[in-house]
């Protein structure tokens, strides 16, 4: 059973830094390409940044780009989403997803787009607020 719990979320002023991780169990990590995607309130999905299973490919939405940085340690089984100079704009529930294929920006955002988090987990809250 697929098991990814995410952490790291909290309250940051605009400008300000978070590191997000999500721990990965049930399958094989290093096998599978991974996405960030977030929930802004009362919105549904948004596909924010993608990686390849070796972590040598990273794709990102435009939003995003520049600012917030993917990762991951496939010896710990753990993604990361470094994010930088966030706005107020950022503020969303963060949530980690398994892909079966690393595609391009445009494939995984229109895979995402408006999706319920119905069926999602708890995800980690980001609030941008000064």
């Amino acid at each position: 059973q697929v098991q990814l719990v995410e952490s790291g979320g909290g309250v940051v002023q605009p400008g300000g830094s978070l590191s997000l991780s999500c721990a990965a169990a049930g399958f094989s990590f290093s096998n599978y390409p991974m996405s960030w995607v977030r929930a802004a309130p009362g919105k549904g999905l948004e596909w924010i940044s993608a990686i390849n299973s070796g972590g040598g490919g990273t794709t990102y939405a435009d939003s995003v780009k520049g600012r917030f940085t993917i990762s991951r340690d496939n010896a710990k089984n753990i993604l990361y989403l470094q994010m930088n100079n966030l706005k107020p704009e950022d503020t969303a529930v963060y949530y980690c997803a398994k892909e079966e294929r690393y595609a391009s920006s445009g494939y995984y955002s229109r895979y995402y787009q408006g999706m319920s988090t119905e069926y999602w987990g708890q995800g980690t809250q980001v609030t941008v607020s000064s």
